[in-house]
């Protein structure tokens, strides 16, 4: 395992959100992450649906972890800003968030991820984000 790969595992691993709803780190390279959350009905709202705050928590970190993936050593993240769209109800039997880095700066880096709902093995987009994520020295 490469040392950005390891170094985004190992951030993952202390992340206690993302154990707590049951997200895994399924893929990093260098600019992509992807994360991946089996449904549970502990993590629905009213209507059955996974939650909006969730899908937009597994799209945040997939959108950081890419971030994190390109930053220079000794360097940590942190979000500053995202927009997420809602572009369908979230059902499925699982979820993945795919999040690749569109320019990492000096201080910032822009990111964009998107939400599929698994069915089957078909995947269905439901959310899209764009995200501002900041390089901060540890």
């Amino acid at each position: 395992m490469h040392a950005v790969e390891q170094k985004v595992r190992d951030s993952f691993g202390r992340q206690a959100l993302m154990a707590t709803i049951g997200a895994e780190l399924t893929s990093v390279t260098p600019g992509a992450v992807e994360i991946r959350l089996p449904f549970g009905r502990h993590l629905t709202q009213q209507n059955d649906f996974l939650h909006a705050g969730i899908i937009a928590s597994i799209l945040d970190s997939a959108c950081g972890y890419a971030a994190l993936s390109v930053a220079p050593e000794r360097v940590e993240v942190l979000s500053v800003e995202f927009k997420i769209n809602l572009l369908a109800p979230a059902v499925g039997e699982a979820f993945i968030a795919r999040a690749q880095v569109k320019r990492a700066g000096k201080t910032l880096t822009v990111c964009t991820a998107d939400a599929f709902a698994l069915n089957q093995r078909n995947e269905k987009l439901v959310a899209t984000m764009v995200a501002t994520i900041m390089n901060v020295s540890q």
